[in-house]
């Protein structure tokens, strides 16, 4: 006993870090940790107190804690347990709930098929190891999420990046480097930008390429009874793959791949999250498929939170906020340094509103934001209130003196500047 007691008390050892490695932890420290941030960390701030507003979540549609997806997940936990531990390469059979529900959402996404993945990240690698290679070029919008950009990485493809939503520069880079995959966000998670979807389905069919449309920002929110941005735009014939986090307005840990039947089945043998990881659990599958019950029928969520975005969208940009062309639930106040974004975080959380920090490598350097994602159950008086405090801290945070703030004042039209800075004439 006295030994435990011994083993217990001791100070664990870790084994020293070669120089190489320490050399590049302690350059962590240094440049971020106490240069950019003074010695604290730019993502933890202030603990949120009971009446704080929590717009950090991205459960848009504010069914995380509905009653009938817990009941869903609570009786099977209680009937299956963890249910059998294995990857869902070895999943078949007629009465398999997991492959239930992947026909169920391919057809709610107007999809011939689909698989269901461990993440939204696990869906973007996956796929796109399983379609680009050395010889494939893949043009990825300069926004879009790291996940696609990792599956270009594990790939060994030659990833060729082209400006925001910019669709002729898109066209230039294919027109230089040959056919290959296209890929986009719906709608872009850093700054709730979306996508010029049908003019990028144009340029790939003109120029024959594989187009993958990461839906996870506008499943749920966007289209008939929520199935996306493409069900909603009519681009579903033209769009190859399309991918989906369900742990954002479904609210849930998965990913889904939208496919052909052909393939479904080479997925499943070609994308290494799949072969590699296990499959999920019997609850998370009911949950998910309860959830698609109440998305579906809930109409009045979408119009909810668009109400709501659309209202705060409206508010923030008359306070003078650059909101980078949100369209959307997420809203992002860009700071551009981190030094300005933490008295910016802040100056919200101070006041009781909590955002997501987002900053390198979520963003590019000096672009970094709070991000502000506007769920449906938020009331006339707490948006009200979000509008006050945006409007109270902007001397405190320097509004004026942003890179965005700045940025937004130089795409005013010629003309409006012109008019702006003339000299005004005073009647005699």
């Amino acid at each position: 006993m006295s030994n435990l007691i011994n083993l217990k008390n001791a100070r664990v050892q870790n084994a020293p870090l070669p120089g190489f490695l320490a050399s590049r932890v302690a350059r962590y420290y240094e440049e971020r940790v106490q240069k950019s941030w003074s010695g604290g960390h730019i993502m933890k701030g202030r603990v949120p107190g009971a009446d704080a507003l929590h717009l950090s979540s991205n459960d848009y549609l504010s069914i995380a804690r509905h009653p009938e997806i817990v009941d869903a997940m609570a009786r099977c936990i209680r009937s299956e347990g963890n249910g059998l531990l294995m990857s869902g390469v070895f999943l078949h059979g007629d009465d398999c709930p997991q492959l239930h529900l992947e026909d169920r959402l391919a057809s709610y996404m107007h999809a011939d098929a689909g698989v269901l993945c461990q993440s939204g990240f696990a869906a973007n690698t996956g796929l796109i190891q399983s379609i680009a290679s050395a010889q494939t070029p893949v043009y990825v919008d300069m926004m879009a999420h790291m996940s696609l950009w990792e599956g270009v990485r594990s790939a060994g493809a030659q990833a060729v990046s082209f400006f925001h939503n910019d669709v002729d520069h898109l066209e230039q880079r294919i027109q230089r480097f040959g056919p290959g995959i296209v890929i986009v966000d719906s709608v872009y998670s850093t700054n709730g930008s979306v996508c010029p979807l049908t003019a990028v389905a144009d340029v790939c069919a003109e120029h024959d390429c594989v187009l993958v449309v990461d839906e996870s920002h506008s499943l749920g929110t966007h289209g008939p009874n929520g199935a996306g941005l493409v069900v909603e735009l009519g681009l579903t014939d033209r769009v190859h793959f399309r991918t989906a986090s369900l742990a954002k307005a479904f609210a849930g840990r998965a990913g889904f791949v939208t496919c052909s039947r052909e393939f479904h089945e080479y997925f499943k043998c070609e994308s290494l999250p799949a072969i590699f990881s296990s499959t999920l659990l019997p609850h998370e599958v009911m949950g998910l498929a309860a959830t698609l019950d109440v998305i579906e029928r809930d109409d009045w969520r979408r119009s909810a939170v668009a109400s709501n975005a659309r209202y705060l969208r409206e508010r923030l940009t008359d306070l003078g906020y650059n909101l980078n062309d949100s369209q959307s639930q997420i809203i992002a106040l860009e700071a551009g340094p981190e030094p300005q974004t933490i008295v910016l975080r802040d100056a919200l959380e101070t006041r009781g509103i909590f955002g997501s920090v987002f900053c390198a490598p979520a963003t590019a350097q000096n672009r970094s934001l709070v991000r502000l994602s506007i769920n449906a159950a938020l009331t006339a008086d707490e948006l009200e209130r979000i509008v006050e405090v945006c409007d109270e801290i902007r001397d405190e945070v320097e509004l004026d003196k942003w890179p965005s703030t700045r940025r937004n004042a130089n795409r005013k039209p010629a003309r409006v500047r012109a008019l702006q800075s003339a000299p005004v004439a005073v009647a005699a």
